[in-house]
């Protein structure tokens, strides 16, 4: 991998920043130069969100991707207004359990994973985000699996650390998936 621009969408509370940070510490942790940009409506959940985030060999000019190799969409919203930014060639990866909308292109590949109800039907409700960032690692290996596990130790604030596991077999679920 040389460069890799990925968008994650959805709404607020959905996780989205929070995956974009733990993507960015595992680049560190794999060595890359890193970017994480968040943005974010004026409401804490049921807003907008999104994030950016480069992994790059070289230097980042930008940190703003308008022009993803990766969407991750988590609402229709999202899909609906980054769908024709994705580079051709690039991935776009659905949560099928929100989006029943097919992506409109075929010059893209994309996956629809279930992702909600995978986490929900694994007792963990409200990782949804961790099942897709599970399935972004196994079709890009953007890092290797110890510093994806380091990332995601790196992210999670101390007063949370007892989801740590949860977390994990979430990511596990999404590379089976």
């Amino acid at each position: 991998m040389t460069d890799m621009n990925i968008l994650l969408a959805g709404f607020g509370g959905q996780g989205i920043l929070f995956t974009g940070k733990v993507i960015a510490y595992s680049g560190l942790m794999e060595g890359k130069e890193v970017s994480w940009l968040p943005s974010y409506g004026p409401e804490m959940r049921g807003g907008t969100a999104n994030c950016s985030v480069c992994l790059s060999d070289a230097a980042i000019g930008s940190p703003l991707v308008t022009n993803p190799d990766v969407l991750v969409a988590m609402n229709l919203p999202s899909l609906d207004k980054f769908e024709n930014d994705v580079v051709p060639g690039g991935l776009i990866i659905v949560d099928c359990s929100i989006i029943k909308k097919k992506v409109e292109r075929t010059d893209v590949k994309t996956i629809y994973i279930p992702a909600s109800e995978i986490a929900e039907n694994a007792g963990i409700k409200g990782a949804a985000n961790m099942v897709i960032l599970g399935k972004l690692f196994k079709e890009t290996n953007f890092c290797t699996p110890e510093n994806l596990d380091k990332g995601l130790q790196k992210t999670i604030p101390a007063k949370k650390m007892d989801l740590l596991d949860k977390n994990r077999l979430c990511i596990k679920l999404g590379t089976e998936n």
